[in-house]
């Protein structure tokens, strides 16, 4: 089959070449993959990966072998999927406990967005609790992590705090639910019930500064790639929590509930680049360059 498998030498360490076809275990769908969508982390752990590996997180396609054990959809369904490497190929093997069906008002390339950036901000949000009437904080709120986040709190009932890096990189959040659109944290008074915070570093510090009694800082970022340093006694007093933050697996349930969302419109996902897989190299720098709004998106082709 026709992958993008590691190559140190080439731009972004990846090339478009042949691969040996998946071989699916019991509990496992085989998929043909029709888009996938890219994520920070991954990308940025490409250096360390092996030569020759098909990488990938997010993927959707149709089932074109339903798993042996009879879990999973049938053959013919649309899917949306999940693993932690594979994506990113015409040809996949899933756990049946990490894909969903994807209704036919989603588009499969739409769709290939949700699952790491939409579960974790649903599982980082369930964490504070129940929100309705409360502050939550988003920060690198512009993000795909972010955009979900700011979407979900708002359905939750939150009154959300979208922050960004620059002011460009706020539009469209006040439409997805954002009650405050602010540039860094500066003009954000607390106290606030939760943050989730994509960007670490001095950011971090400042959040959990403004949490209130018994608040949460998820950190499931650190965009910035500098040191959270908290001055002295930073972390004495009231009762509040710093989290670190692992989005786990068995995605199953959380992926039907997200697509399920967005096939009623509730939930708009995001995407802010979309093209062929043979654009990997160029959507990796856009990504980088922090030059995409929302989630990138690649069509196999």
């Amino acid at each position: 089959m026709r992958a993008l498998v590691v190559d140190h030498s080439a731009p972004a360490h990846l090339r478009l070449a042949e691969a040996p076809d998946p071989r699916p275990a019991a509990n496992q769908a085989l998929v043909e993959v029709r888009a996938f969508s890219l994520n920070y982390g991954e990308l940025a752990g490409l250096p360390n990966q092996p030569e020759g590996m098909v990488p990938g997180w997010d993927a959707a396609g149709v089932v074109v072998a339903a798993a042996a054990d009879g879990t999973g959809p049938a053959e013919g369904s649309r899917v949306v999927t999940f693993g932690p490497a594979g994506a990113w190929a015409r040809l996949r093997a899933v756990d049946t406990t990490e894909l969903a069906v994807v209704p036919d008002e989603v588009d499969l390339g739409t769709a290939s967005a949700l699952p790491v950036a939409g579960v974790t901000a649903l599982r980082a949000i369930r964490r504070f609790g129940f929100v309705g009437g409360e502050r939550v904080l988003v920060t690198g709120a512009s993000g795909g992590v972010g955009r979900f986040a700011v979407q979900i709190a708002a359905l939750a009932g939150a009154h959300v705090i979208a922050s960004v890096g620059r002011p460009e990189r706020g539009a469209g959040l006040a439409e997805l639910g954002a009650d405050e659109v602010v540039v860094g944290l500066d003009t954000v008074a607390g106290p606030l019930h939760g943050v989730v915070d994509n960007v670490g570093g001095p950011h971090l510090v400042r959040a959990f500064g403004l949490l209130g009694e018994g608040g949460s800082l998820q950190s499931i970022g650190a965009t910035s790639g500098e040191p959270a340093v908290f001055p002295p006694y930073a972390t004495v007093g009231m009762h509040r929590r710093l989290e670190a933050f692992t989005m786990g697996g068995n995605l199953a349930g959380d992926l039907g509930y997200l697509v399920g969302l967005a096939a009623r419109g509730r939930l708009d996902i995001q995407v802010g680049r979309r093209g062929s897989w043979e654009q990997m190299a160029e959507a990796v720098e856009a990504l980088f360059g922090r030059q995409v709004a929302g989630k990138a998106v690649l069509d196999v082709s």
